[in-house]
């Protein structure tokens, strides 16, 4: 398809868009990539889907919707990052950035969860001395 003079035709989505839209390439004959920075996003963001956690966008777009757009821990936000176990790699859901950092921060560790919960909830974790170097946990 001909474009006018500083613009470029994108195979991708079909639009004659300008020159300002496409990133840099010098190995092209012209000086730019085949798709515009837009589509490129797009690929790269499926890419990223399917590369880390085996989802397409449609199932990504599922798990959001049947969560009905929020974030399950805090159900305020919207689900918007795909959380999975760190050390099986499977997909639990989709959270909002903040829950999805602080499951991290606590490691993915319900253990540490608990006692931070408990935390939140005024009871004091302290362990409690049982011998020299030995503490016990609070239940």
């Amino acid at each position: 398809m001909a474009a006018p003079e500083g613009h470029k035709y994108c195979r991708r989505c079909g639009v004659i868009k300008p020159h300002s839209a496409w990133d840099r390439n010098r190995t092209a004959s012209d000086g730019l990539s085949t798709r515009c920075k837009e589509c490129r996003a797009i690929e790269s963001r499926e890419g990223h889907l399917k590369r880390h956690y085996g989802l397409t966008v449609a199932e990504r777009d599922a798990m959001v919707a049947s969560q009905m757009g929020l974030c399950v821990i805090c159900l305020k936000a919207p689900a918007v990052h795909v959380d999975h176990c760190h050390k099986t790699g499977r997909v639990r859901g989709v959270l909002c950035f903040n829950c999805n950092s602080a499951i991290g921060k606590l490691e993915d560790d319900p253990e540490v969860g608990r006692r931070a919960v408990a935390y939140l909830e005024g009871n004091a974790w302290k362990p409690t001395l049982v011998a020299p170097g030995v503490y016990r946990l609070p239940s």
